[in-house]
């Protein structure tokens, strides 16, 4: 899916997901040829295709620096756990040149935020969920799809993001409560200024009044999840044997591998 595609889309359409933003920081170049920026006192992983990566180094070196204001999709890791704190890194989408569309538009740290205003098991703040825009491209490739590559692919983004006095409730599941007798869901449109000592959001302003009416989005099925899940326990069926072997050695505890977030 290319973006050119996925903007025309976008502009057809008076509501749609986006998460996006402008970041500025010290660029590192990991041995392993991945990128990382520093905003602050904080490191992030930045994802990267490779036409975006060379292009960027390129820019570096010919300006003789390792500062650079970049265009970024923000991506969030959340586990299992809510008391344990998810993961923010970003993906590169373009670096600033001239302050001209985008870069004109935001300023350092700001990010468009249009999405689900909800709360999710995993994370104590609410979040706007991004999900993945429909349109006739996207749903013929997940048809003909493999079923991890499908479920990457409609992976929502859960963006934390402290609204104070929000003008609408964020959407809290009850399962004690009948699907028709759950509470409204919002789609909205904010702008919001990331803040990288607590890895969350903050709401700055309204961009688009909230509504009911949510744009047509991807999901991936429970079934299809429950698929994929199982395959990864089947990909490792001597982890639990290994640990019941050793049971006698204190085992250290497991360091649990970073996802990998899907492109938008």
């Amino acid at each position: 899916m290319s973006e050119q595609v996925e903007q025309s889309e976008q502009q057809s359409q008076q509501n749609y997901f986006q998460a996006i933003g402008v970041i500025s920081g010290k660029i590192n170049f990991t041995e392993d040829k991945k990128l990382k920026i520093e905003i602050g006192r904080q490191e992030y992983p930045l994802i990267s295709k490779p036409k975006a990566f060379e292009a960027l180094k390129m820019c570096l070196k010919k300006k003789d620096t390792n500062e650079a204001t970049l265009l970024v999709y923000p991506k969030v890791i959340h586990f299992p756990k809510p008391d344990q704190p998810h993961q923010m890194c970003f993906q590169l989408v373009a670096h600033q040149e001239a302050p001209s569309g985008l870069f004109e538009e935001l300023n350092d740290g700001e990010f468009k935020l249009f999405g689900v205003w909800q709360f999710i098991p995993v994370c104590r703040t609410p979040c706007i969920s991004i999900f993945k825009n429909f349109n006739p491209e996207r749903l013929d490739f997940i048809k003909s799809a493999e079923t991890s590559l499908k479920v990457k692919f409609m992976k929502a983004s859960h963006l934390p993001i402290v609204w104070k006095d929000a003008i609408v409730p964020p959407f809290r599941f009850n399962p004690k409560v009948p699907k028709e007798e759950q509470a409204k869901r919002y789609f909205v449109q904010v702008k919001a200024t990331f803040n990288p000592d607590k890895n969350i959001f903050i709401f700055d302003s309204l961009m688009g009044l909230p509504t009911e009416e949510l744009p047509h989005f991807l999901k991936a099925s429970k079934t299809d999840k429950a698929k994929v899940a199982a395959e990864k326990r089947k990909s490792n069926p001597n982890k639990k044997p290994r640990a019941k072997q050793e049971s006698k050695t204190p085992l250290p505890k497991p360091i649990k591998k970073k996802a990998v977030p899907e492109t938008e």
